[in-house]
This record gives C-alpha cells, structure tokens and sequence, in this order.
C-alpha cells in the first residue's frame, strides 16, 4: 500500500530560485510533495516559477496574513504538513506557529547567531559579513519561532571568504550553498518527522 504523501507549502517573496529548486527536488519524490506556494506580493517572480512547474499559487498579502481562518483554511484545503520559508520577509503570525509547531522551516543567509535579526534579510546580511571581515560565511536552517532568526539551529553550512570577495561574491557563494543543501535539509526533515507529525 502506498504512503501518502507529505504535502509542503513555500512562502517566499520575491525572485524565487530557491524555491524553484525546492520544488525540483521534490517532483521525483514518492514521499513529499510542494502543494502550494504562497507569496505576499502579487508581483513576485517566485509565482512565475512556481506556475511554469505546475504547482498551484495564492497571494496573500501582508495585512492578509494574520487573518487566520483565511490562512488556515487555505492550508487545510491543499493538506499542508509542514511550510517551509524561502526568502518570506513578513513575519510569520503566532496562530501559524500554534497550528505549525517545529513544522516550519527558514533559511538565513548567515551562520546565525551572527548577523541575524532584525533589518537582517538579502543583501543587508551580506554587506554586515563584508563589514565585518568575516572569513567564512554560510547558511543556517532553522525552526520558526516568534523571535527572528532566534529557532533552534537544525543546520549550518560553511564556506570561506577571501579579504578580495566583494559583498556580490559573497552572495554569489553563499546562495550555491543555499541551492545545494536547502533541499536536502528540507527533505530529511519532512521525512523523519513528517509521518508521526501528520
């Protein structure tokens, strides 16, 4: 007998390759599936990608999202186990994470706890690293919890840094990081968790 699947919504907001990879990951999978992919902007490339790969898109704007009956319908309607962030910037609302416990999953693009935060979001992290004079910079995966970027870490990835990389080459190498694991990390998780937490 087959398992059902585990379906997965992405929030994100703005261009979207990392969910554009996410959603590649899993269209070979027999265990998760992404149902949905939710933006805050209407305007958002991420819903071009999302609706080139098949997959269903509902925009709810900022003052939409601590609407809960409209939210959580929504995810009750597509059976969403777990969401997942990828590059969301609006916080995420408490009754989500109520309804979400340990079942929602973001990226920052630093080794948190350094450069994390408040104003802490795109390239603003990597002009802090560059400040900084960093040697290494990297990724973190963590839970959501309604203190920003302050989840307990599920994961880091690590790369070093030349005092010549520029903040765009920063970028540059730690997005590849975010490309390669992002997914990765996403599915070990959904799949050692998902089926007792359904």
């Amino acid at each position: 007998m087959l398992k059902e699947k585990i379906n997965i919504a992405i929030f994100a907001s703005g261009n979207g390759s990392n969910c554009e990879q996410l959603i590649r990951h899993f269209q070979g999978s027999d265990r998760i599936s992404t149902a949905l992919v939710v933006s805050n902007r209407s305007d958002a490339y991420v819903l071009v990608r999302a609706h080139q790969l098949n997959v269903p898109t509902v925009v709810i704007p900022k003052a939409e999202l601590g609407n809960s009956d409209k939210v959580l319908s929504l995810l009750r309607h597509y059976n969403i186990s777990y969401i997942i962030l990828a590059g969301f910037l609006p916080l995420i609302p408490d009754f989500l994470l109520e309804a979400y416990p340990r079942r929602i999953i973001n990226l920052h693009p630093s080794l948190l706890p350094k450069f994390g935060g408040k104003g802490m979001w795109g390239r603003h992290v990597h002009e802090a690293v560059k400040a900084a004079g960093e040697k290494e910079t990297g990724m973190t995966v963590h839970y959501v919890t309604p203190v920003c970027d302050d989840g307990e870490i599920i994961a880091q990835y690590r790369i070093p840094l030349s005092p010549d990389d520029t903040v765009d080459d920063i970028i540059e190498k730690e997005h590849q990081l975010e490309l390669k694991y992002y997914p990765l990390v996403v599915e070990s998780i959904v799949e050692s968790l998902g089926e007792g937490e359904k």
